[in-house]
């Protein structure tokens, strides 16, 4: 099993999006245009998160990398707990959560999120996010077990799980999808990921052992050549240009699933969760 401090220094060299924009870094327009950047490319992103459904609640993100979904949950109303491996990433989302003036909406704890209980105070959660973080934990199966520890009945669950049938796979691998190594090697913009756990949707299941699924969804293709992405422009190859979006829902790299703590709950899914209060925003 890969050691936690192997993917911990990893994250710290380059934290995720770092290099969405040439401003400096930890000033707003870097901020600002790094969230452009992210939900250009990734529009399904706020769409999922379904930022404004959880103004007054209380909401824990699992690995917030350098902060753009958890400012848009602060921004919205949202009280949050956020965590993350990595150290330098944290840094950078204190700082943002500061120029934007949401520092006191936000806590920021630094750990594995397989050993959730031993840093994150237990309280129940309105929300439990994570975007893109749970494959690359050593065993994501534990951190899912440790997230469970902080949903009350009512708790909602959104997860973003690599897809293992997915066109990113399938290039990467050249068909040969038991080659788990080589979807980790190039599965981030900085190659050699220490750990990226891919998922079918029958494993994802089995993965959020304790919850029920309400919502599975496959997405995102990237559409534009890299080398040209990494220069700040936006072009498409050929082969990507007019690519059917049912393609996308087929064979996305983004497994994007809902769920519900357990099936002693009763409500539709509304989205007027009940759980614990959260005190009032300042006007």
């Amino acid at each position: 099993m890969i050691p936690i401090q192997e993917v911990r220094d990893f994250w710290d060299r380059r934290p995720c999006n770092l290099r969405h924009s040439p401003k400096a870094i930890g000033t707003q327009e870097y901020f600002d245009e790094v969230e452009a950047r992210k939900y250009f490319v990734e529009p399904h992103i706020p769409r999922f998160a379904q930022f404004g459904r959880w103004q007054g609640k209380r909401v824990l993100e699992i690995g917030c990398g350098i902060g753009t979904d958890t400012i848009n949950f602060a921004r919205h109303g949202a009280w949050v707990t956020a965590v993350d491996l990595s150290e330098k990433s944290l840094e950078i989302a204190r700082g943002r959560a500061e120029v934007y003036g949401l520092q006191d909406y936000i806590r920021f704890y630094l750990g594995n999120a397989e050993e959730l209980t031993q840093f994150v105070p237990m309280e129940e959660y309105d929300l439990v996010y994570s975007f893109g973080v749970l494959h690359h934990t050593p065993r994501p199966r534990e951190a899912v077990r440790q997230v469970l520890r902080y949903c009350h009945a009512n708790t909602i669950l959104k997860v973003m799980l690599y897809h293992r049938c997915s066109w990113k796979a399938l290039t990467v691998t050249k068909g040969r999808l038991w080659r788990g190594d080589l979807i980790a090697r190039h599965s981030e913009a900085q190659t050699g990921c220490p750990v990226t756990h891919t998922f079918t949707q029958r494993g994802a299941r089995e993965l959020l052992e304790g919850f029920e699924v309400i919502d599975m969804r496959v997405d995102h293709i990237f559409r534009y050549r890299v080398k040209d992405y990494m220069e700040y422009r936006y072009v498409k190859p050929w082969h990507l240009r007019f690519l059917p979006r049912w393609v996308e829902r087929v064979l996305g790299w983004h497994l994007c699933i809902t769920a519900r703590k357990g099936k002693e709950c009763k409500e539709s899914p509304s989205w007027a969760w009940g759980g614990s209060a959260a005190p009032s925003l300042p006007a």
